[in-house]
């Protein structure tokens, strides 16, 4: 495992998202009420990208189709089948920091 760190918190304020590229990979960065979550950052729908999507509470939707995901679990908000890949996000040196590999 490898630990990224993918951006400054400064750049994720509450209630906020935002899309990251490292490593080869997407990722979905959110901020709920100062702790912060990271997700697969394509959504499995159509590969819209879901860092750019709205997110109310802990619920983000995709901003091509809707689709909606938990971002503290990853789990889709009407199938129980789907659940997308979250990442354990940590916080060093004020940066959103996360294991991959």
């Amino acid at each position: 495992m490898a630990a990224v760190a993918l951006i400054d918190i400064a750049l994720v304020p509450p209630g906020a998202g935002a899309e990251v590229v490292a490593e080869g990979k997407i990722f979905a960065v959110f901020n709920v009420d100062g702790r912060f979550y990271v997700l697969d950052g394509i959504c499995p729908h159509a590969g819209g990208p879901l860092g750019k999507g709205a997110l109310r509470d802990n619920i983000v939707t995709c901003p091509w189709h809707g689709w909606q995901f938990d971002v503290k679990t990853g789990q889709h908000c009407l199938n129980q089948r789907l659940c997308q890949t979250q990442y354990e996000a940590r916080i060093e040196d004020g940066k959103v920091v996360v294991e991959i590999g």
